[in-house]
């Protein structure tokens, strides 16, 4: 007779839980096996929810096309951010699709990885030129531009405080990461959707490469652009040539910066005709064509210019002005002054790193070489090591922290320019000396965002810059001007007008018989201030009481007065030094590149 065992239930466990975790295929220790199981009750949630999973499934894949199909049609500036450039067929998602098909699955997953991570990278680079277009005129370079990101955080620092930037950068590194992880999931998912309906898949790639072709032989357009588009892989090629371009310029500028007109010229044959002569060169920060002509800012900086082109003539005075080209626009200023100072076309930070790298002569050199002057530079933006000075042939400079200022920074500008004056009358040219002086001044109250501004105050009142407190406070926040363009084009006209006042009061009251100030601006306002398609040009103006000095450049052409005419001569920047060196008698002595 058998025996009848009593029967005992087994301790329940979860669904999807082994039975054994001896036997193969168990989870494990107790840890690991808790974990699995909570995954596996995770994934069962579309068998359990089907229709959760099936809505869930559709508005993925439809995410994933579009962010494909999106990122593939960017464009790389704002302008041409319309809606119509979303409305055609790119080559790329035809090709990728095809090439898709044909692979067995885990070089699919690896191609569809690479490819999606690949436009997650172009996307992020549209993005950047979109910005680069809009503040400096000019696309970014993938070789040279990613020292100027810093730059623009400080900028937003400046601008909409420290918390601002933080978050800032902290969300367009996210931005950028999500960018790469996101296209690289979707171009997985639509790759293994074509994947799971091939016949479908390829009957529908056909189609698409037969309306891409003919759309693209027939010109068909729709919406005003064409239906066939390859604007991925164009923007991919120049971005590439972008990169090839900067490496051979790198090579070549260097040969061309060992050419020099004036090199080997002795100090005693520089400048012959202005010794005695205070030489003072200044720029003033986005001082370009559009203060003048735009509708908005011209009639103000207009009025200024006639204002202070009058009183100048009352205190002897009288000016001559022109037009230069910039190097560069929206930005990047140490460009515009190299640009001028060196006679070379520095368009770029690697042509920047090595012409001052070397000794090519600048202008304000050239002064130093004669050993005739004494030379300062006054340089109220600089807040850090500042090499550059020894290729300049600075004797001195004056950064942020030499002039003793105690008052408000003005959102970017760290004093106002009617202080930075008053300190360099202070410290060097109001001062006894053997010798005359050739200074470098640069103005900043005029550097974006125009916001807030000072305001002129009595000259006897400057002090400390402590006046200055109340004047920021109550100053227009820069966050209410920087999204408007109106707004923008207002204040900065006034930061224009308030720069040439400062500089134009200093000269009428410490400037001497024998004191002769050349000013320019160094580049043109961002694109959303000066206009698309403004051109790159900036006022330049030579001013002194000795009729000699004007006499000798009687045969530029410029206009007599502050503003230039619309049709005064235009030069590019780089053309300046030669022409200035030659007109005031100095004698070349050329050294080439192979010297």
């Amino acid at each position: 007779m058998p025996v009848i065992m009593p029967f005992r239930r087994p301790p329940r466990l979860p669904d999807d839980a082994p039975d054994d975790p001896d036997t193969p295929g168990a989870a494990g220790p107790a840890p690991l096996a808790a974990l699995r199981a909570r995954l596996a009750h995770w994934r069962s949630w579309r068998t359990r929810r089907p229709r959760a999973a099936l809505a869930v499934r559709r508005v993925t894949t439809a995410f994933s096309a579009i962010l494909v199909l999106g990122a593939l049609l960017l464009p790389n500036t704002l302008v041409a951010l319309e809606p119509n450039r979303f409305a055609r067929l790119p080559g790329e998602a035809v090709v990728a699709a095809v090439l898709l098909l044909c692979l067995p699955r885990v070089p699919r997953l690896v191609a569809a990885a690479l490819f999606g991570t690949a436009l997650g990278a172009l996307t992020v680079l549209n993005l950047l030129d979109m910005g680069f277009t809009e503040y400096l005129g000019r696309s970014f370079n993938l070789v040279l531009d990613w020292g100027l990101l810093d730059d623009a955080q400080s900028f937003v620092a400046d601008s909409m405080g420290g918390t601002a930037a933080t978050w800032a950068a902290v969300g367009a590194v996210v931005l950028a990461v999500l960018l790469l992880v996101l296209m690289a999931l979707a171009a997985v998912r639509l790759g293994e959707l074509l994947a799971a309906h091939r016949e479908r898949a390829a009957r529908g790639a056909l189609m698409a490469a037969t309306v891409w072709m003919t759309s693209a032989a027939l010109g068909v357009q729709t919406f005003g652009v064409p239906v066939a588009t390859t604007s991925a892989s164009k923007a991919a090629r120049a971005q590439a040539h972008r990169v090839v371009d900067t490496l051979r310029d790198e090579a070549a500028f260097a040969k061309e910066a060992k050419a020099d007109r004036f090199g080997a010229t002795p100090g005693d044959q520089l400048v012959p005709d202005l010794r005695g002569k205070d030489m003072i060169f200044t720029f003033i920060e986005s001082y370009g064509r559009s203060a003048i002509e735009d509708p908005v800012m011209a009639p103000g900086v207009g009025r200024t210019l006639d204002a202070s082109t009058a009183s100048l003539a009352k205190a002897g005075f009288h000016a001559r002005s022109g037009w230069l080209t910039s190097a560069t626009y929206g930005g990047s200023s140490w460009l515009g002054h190299s640009t001028f100072l060196s006679g070379l076309w520095v368009d770029n930070q690697q042509r920047y790193r090595t012409v001052t790298s070397g000794d090519h002569l600048t202008l304000t050199k050239a002064f130093a070489k004669t050993g005739d002057w004494d030379t300062v530079g006054v340089m109220p933006g600089v807040q850090k090591a500042w090499p550059e000075a020894d290729w300049y042939g600075l004797d001195k400079v004056y950064d942020a922290f030499d002039v003793g200022y105690r008052g408000p920074k003005f959102s970017w500008s760290t004093m106002p320019d009617q202080y930075a004056l008053e300190a360099f009358q202070r410290l060097e040219h109001g001062r006894k000396r053997d010798r005359p002086l050739m200074a470098e001044v640069i103005l900043t109250s005029s550097h974006q965002p125009w916001a807030p501004i000072p305001r002129m105050v009595g000259w006897d009142e400057v002090g400390d810059g402590s006046v200055y407190d109340g004047i920021e406070a109550s100053g227009v926040k820069a966050s209410d001007v920087i999204t408007d363009s109106t707004r923008s084009k207002e204040e900065y006209g006034r930061s224009i007008q308030y720069s040439v006042t400062s500089l134009t009061q200093w000269l009428e009251r410490y400037g001497t018989d024998d004191t002769v100030l050349v000013f320019l601006g160094d580049h043109q306002p961002l694109a959303r201030v000066s206009g698309d398609g403004a051109s790159r040009d900036v006022p330049v103006s030579i001013v002194a009481k000795d009729p000699k000095v004007l006499d000798a450049i009687d045969d530029w052409d410029w206009t007599e007065g502050l503003e230039p005419a619309k049709d005064a001569p235009v030069w590019p920047m780089s053309a300046f030094r030669d022409r200035f060196l030659t007109a005031y008698g100095s004698v070349p002595h050329p050294t080439g590149a192979g010297d």
